[in-house]
């Protein structure tokens, strides 16, 4: 997966926590993305105009959708990609919410060539019994190497011990974690155990400058497919 490189000149100014994410005036550079993406999304959408009946409903929900890409950190070519190709599938005439759409830029695990789910949680399972405590280190004993990492991530001490729906929710945290890792090209690392519990601090600018660019690079013809 290729990281995107472009950076948007003049892109939104920083800062998540209670203060606007998105400035006053939007600029220039700024305002040719979004409303490209928008564009697209109204070619897609006929009855758009039930979620935005105004201009000024229209330049709200951009705004609103700017903070949801930057919170939800959709910064790659990819996953504007997986969004507008839901999109386009998705059979409804009605525009879908920021936040739909932000789910509809996270592909599933087989998109991705990995083994669903479901599957790869009675794989880690499987794998969880102390039977098979001679083949964990054994590659070829998994559905999939992504698998393999999750559940070693997640426990499988945990896993061969808990109730299902603990074991599933313990299990799909890691896997869910470890498609990004995926979607991204990083290699698989450590996944931490729990989130700290400390104030969320102000997003960085170039997250919002990386999400900017993403729009414009997906929306750049040979990106979007």
């Amino acid at each position: 997966m290729k990281q995107v490189s472009v950076t948007a000149q003049r892109a939104l100014a920083a800062g998540m926590g209670g203060a606007p994410a998105v400035p006053r005036e939007v600029d220039q550079d700024t305002a040719l993305v979004v409303n490209k993406l928008f564009r697209e999304l109204q070619a897609i959408f006929p009855a758009w105009k039930q979620a935005w009946p105004d201009a000024q409903a229209l330049s709200t929900a951009k705004r609103n959708w700017i903070k949801a890409f930057m919170a939800a950190e959709i910064t790659r070519i990819e996953q504007i990609r997986f969004g507008l190709a839901a999109a386009r599938t998705s059979g409804s005439d009605f525009m879908p919410s920021a936040g739909k759409f932000v789910k509809w830029c996270e592909p599933t695990p087989e998109m991705l060539g990995l083994p669903s789910t479901e599957r790869a949680f009675r794989d880690a399972l499987r794998m969880a019994h102390p039977a098979m405590g001679s083949r964990i280190d054994d590659p070829t004993a998994w559905a999939h190497l992504a698998v393999r990492h999750a559940a070693i991530e997640a426990g499988l001490y945990s896993l061969g011990r808990l109730q299902m729906d603990p074991a599933r929710a313990l299990f799909e945290r890691a896997y869910g974690i470890t498609c990004k890792m995926v979607l991204a090209g990083e290699p698989l690392r450590e996944i931490p155990k729990a989130l700290p519990a400390t104030p969320s601090a102000p997003a960085d600018p170039q997250k919002a400058r990386s999400a900017i660019a993403a729009m414009r690079a997906a929306l750049a013809g040979e990106a979007v497919q």
